[in-house]
């Protein structure tokens, strides 16, 4: 951030002037919210970078907890401060991190920027701005705007990394995902479609890493598809300590060997030693070659979209979460390709007895629902806690 170098007069200043002062400050600070892509800063950085990260990391909702002794965390805020280090301990890296805050406001009516952008190439901070999120038709307008003022039309590195950090991105159009914005809906199309955007026309980022409960369903990978090459996700739950982002910082050697299978297998093993040593629940992280897996996502498409979409009368939809292996309509020929799980089962619950998981996870509609009402469902999440 730029030193602020005004000189303040030690006099204090006429009582009749506060007003005016307070004014000139309100309407400084409306002003400047109206902007939504602030200068580039640049700086003396010589080397092309290697590879690039980008991450987006969501923190307009719940993601406070409390460990076992009680301390309170915010799990987005500690994701962007792994995130900065990371870029800071990167000298062939271009980095941008976007974090997604909830609305806030001064003095009680002024609103606050509810996104903060960081840009760092070679280690370097080279810009850092605060923005509107909610300029722009899609949900992710406003960090693809960025994305591209930062990259300013310089050639894409070889390596390039998407990682999303989040709640469970809703799979239809359903409200809430944003509690600033109550009314608008955000769904993993609309994070799919920002990708595209930011990757460019007939390219992919190497490799998707989302950071949400339910990534691994044939409907939100096949909606990434499109961008990715390689995709590592949890088709369950993901506790609320994320993924482990350590790895990334031996992405120098990736770019050099251009092994990003490897690599992606690297970072879901680690995930999953990390959360199986800290938690009881169960656990599961899977890596998807996108290419691959697409026959099988294309075959179970009409099914999984009709049980998506069955309807209730209750509140209690008629559908329920399974593995896709467990349900015959989407055990079929090929369920296996392309995936590499890892998986372990729950200390405690009715699933504590499973001993693998296909690395899919689907909707069944429940044989003794009755699926002809006019309403449509909404699932709930089975985990409340952050991170779902």
């Amino acid at each position: 951030m730029t030193p602020d170098t005004t000189h303040r007069n030690s006099a204090r200043p006429r009582p009749a002037l506060w007003c005016a002062r307070a004014a000139c400050v309100g309407f400084g600070l409306l002003a400047f919210g109206c902007g939504t892509t602030p200068p580039v800063r640049e700086g003396a950085v010589d080397e092309s970078p290697a590879y690039t990260m980008v991450f987006v990391i969501h923190g307009d909702g719940n993601y406070h907890y409390h460990d076992d002794d009680g301390n309170d965390h915010a799990a987005d805020r500690e994701t962007v401060a792994k995130a900065l280090a990371i870029a800071r301990d990167s000298p062939r890296a271009e980095v941008m991190i976007f974090h997604e805050s909830e609305r806030r406001h001064v003095l009680f009516f002024i609103p606050r920027h509810d996104g903060r952008a960081y840009h760092y190439r070679n280690g370097r901070l080279i810009a850092e701005s605060s923005y509107w999120r909610d300029q722009g038709v899609a949900p992710f307008d406003p960090e693809v705007r960025l994305y591209h003022a930062f990259s300013a039309g310089r050639p894409a590195p070889p390596l390039r990394l998407f990682l999303y950090f989040g709640h469970e991105l809703p799979e239809l159009g359903e409200r809430g995902y944003d509690v600033s914005y109550p009314e608008r809906t955000v769904t993993i199309d609309d994070l799919a479609d920002g990708m595209e955007a930011m990757a460019g026309d007939s390219t992919r980022f190497d490799l998707v890493i989302l950071g949400t409960c339910y990534g691994g369903t044939p409907r939100s990978i096949g909606a990434i598809a499109s961008c990715a090459r390689y995709v590592v996700a949890s088709p369950d739950n993901l506790h609320l300590s994320y993924f482990d982002l350590e790895p990334l910082r031996s992405l120098d050697d990736v770019a050099r060997r251009g092994d990003v299978a490897s690599f992606a297998d690297h970072f879901a093993r680690n995930a999953f030693m990390k959360l199986s040593d800290g938690v009881q629940t169960g656990v599961s992280v899977a890596v998807y070659d996108i290419d691959l897996v697409h026959p099988f996502v294309q075959s179970v498409t009409g099914t999984y979209n009709e049980a998506l979409l069955a309807t209730g009368s209750r509140a209690d939809p008629p559908r329920e979460r399974c593995d896709c292996a467990e349900d015959a309509r989407y055990r079929l020929p090929g369920i296996d390709a392309g995936v590499t799980m890892y998986y372990r089962s729950p200390r405690f619950g009715r699933q504590r007895t499973n001993q693998e998981h296909s690395g899919w996870e689907c909707w069944r509609v429940r044989a003794e629902a009755d699926s002809s009402s006019a309403s449509p469902g909404t699932a709930a999440d089975p985990e409340t806690t952050p991170g779902s």
